[in-house]
């Protein structure tokens, strides 16, 4: 029977997924209506809600020392709030036609129907798990749940040897050499890449490959692994290459994730070129006036590119869920797309991108020049100035800034901010160079870093029209 029965007039809103997307459309969804108005129900296949995936690494490397700090909000609270929110209980079929979903309770087994009037799909993604040998093998480890996270640990405690084997140079792979070395690891990251961080160009890369193995990290890159070994105990002793093998009491996968959609191709909605569902402007699946999606699981619209590419960040899930929460409680709210700005560190190195890498603006057909400046966090003068490698792509004729990746050390990072806010307001490299950058000896010299590469791009970008 469907547990809506003799409800009235209040509609309902069914939200699949607990985390970042999913919990912060029902909980603006919840601001804008009130129990009496708007009955919420939220499915969570896992133990938490509202957690910062993204700080896992910082956990399990000690810099973070307990994990409900990671937890934004409490299913308790969520309760409190007036959302139903139902723990350890998976979404197992849309019935898009009927209005309903079937849940499981993990536990238990049991299962019951829901119906909805409006449905949010924030499902996520799901890792990359190499189908290869000896990859479910006891000391091999993921890392994208606070579940994870505390297996994780718990191997860490367990774990006499100290030699670690991370499998992925991407941000997590990263992250987590970092999070080892400071645990005491041996660390070994194996790359397929030419070098690390491949969301940067490869020449920027090289950059945080020298920074890693300054640190004692062994790179090891253009390596595919072809199995995992295990020993007589069933557990993970070494990650194999085609021409090596690298010892391992512990192994990292870290080879990126993948959308979560299995459950939406079912029930028939649509998915893009790169696996994520599409959506509207506003976050609809498209064709579907009451189903939205937002977070790990969708695509989204590359606003220099053109393109829809997945890009899975926790600012652009929670962005979602605000987005979602608005529409589904009866307000108006957009999400035009993104421009890919991420950051990251290894250490003190700082590691940010925005814009199209080469590759992107050779695939899309863009013409463009590039330049690479070395500059400095701070006036020369000034104590504590460090080197900042600082990378722009314009386009040719047009002089439209393209991307922009920087790597150095304090105070690198977030100035990449500036070219994301340049990027999505279309701006030139020559109208970059008038911006009015706040400028002290300790903040930065008097011409920005940022500032000094739109120079020379500008520059170039002139050259080629003669």
């Amino acid at each position: 029977m469907s547990m809506s029965d003799g409800r009235g007039g209040k509609q309902r809103l069914v939200v699949i997924g607990g985390d970042a997307a999913g919990m912060s459309a029902a909980s603006q969804a919840r601001r804008l209506k009130g129990p009496e108005e708007l009955a919420i129900v939220a499915f969570e296949r896992g133990h938490f809600t509202s957690f910062s995936a993204c700080g896992i690494p910082y956990w399990v490397g000690g810099e973070v020392p307990e994990r409900d700090q990671l937890i934004a909000r409490t299913p308790e609270e969520h309760r409190e709030r007036g959302i139903d929110l139902r723990l350890r209980t998976e979404v197992v079929e849309v019935d898009v036609a009927g209005q309903r979903v079937r849940a499981r309770d993990v536990d238990s087994g049991a299962e019951s129907w829901t119906s909805y009037d409006k449905l949010v799909i924030a499902t996520g993604a799901r890792p990359v798990r190499p189908d290869l040998p000896g990859a479910d093998a006891p000391g091999v480890h993921g890392v994208q749940t606070l579940d994870d996270g505390q297996a994780l640990l718990d191997t860490l405690a367990r774990t006499r040897g100290r030699k670690a084997v991370v499998v992925g140079a991407g941000y997590i792979g990263v992250e987590m050499a970092e999070a080892l070395i400071n645990r005491g690891f041996e660390v070994t990251v194996v790359n397929r890449g030419k070098e690390p961080m491949s969301t940067l160009d490869p020449d920027m890369g090289r950059l945080v490959h020298r920074a890693m193995e300054g640190l004692g990290i062994t790179m090891v890159n253009d390596a595919e692994v072809t199995k995992l070994l295990t020993g007589e105990d069933g557990r993970v002793r070494a990650v194999a290459t085609e021409d090596a093998e690298y010892p391992a009491d512990l192994v990292i996968l870290g080879i990126g994730v993948r959308p979560e959609t299995a459950l939406a191709r079912s029930a028939g909605l649509p998915v893009g070129a790169h696996g994520g569902l599409l959506t509207d402007l506003a976050m609809r699946v498209r064709g579907h006036e009451n189903i939205w999606a937002g977070g790990d699981c969708v695509e989204v619209l590359n606003l220099v590119s053109g393109q829809e590419q997945y890009v899975p960040l926790g600012t652009h899930a929670n962005k979602h869920g605000q987005v979602i929460g608005t529409n589904a409680g009866g307000g108006y709210a957009t999400f035009p797309g993104v421009v890919g700005t991420a950051v990251s560190k290894v250490c003190d190195l700082e590691i940010a991108r925005t814009g199209l890498r080469e590759k992107d603006a050779h695939r899309v057909g863009l013409r463009f020049e590039t330049v690479t400046i070395e500059s400095t966090s701070r006036a020369g003068y000034y104590p504590g100035a460090s080197p900042m490698t600082v990378k722009m792509l314009a386009e040719r004729r047009t002089g439209r800034l393209l991307g922009v990746q920087i790597v150095g050390r304090e105070g690198a990072g977030k100035r990449v901010d500036i070219a994301a806010v340049a990027l999505t307001a279309q701006m030139t490299a020559e109208q970059m160079t008038a911006l009015d950058l706040g400028y002290a000896p300790p903040f930065s010299p008097v011409w920005d870093p940022v500032l000094v590469a739109a120079r020379k791009a500008a520059a170039k970008v002139r050259a080629s029209a003669a």
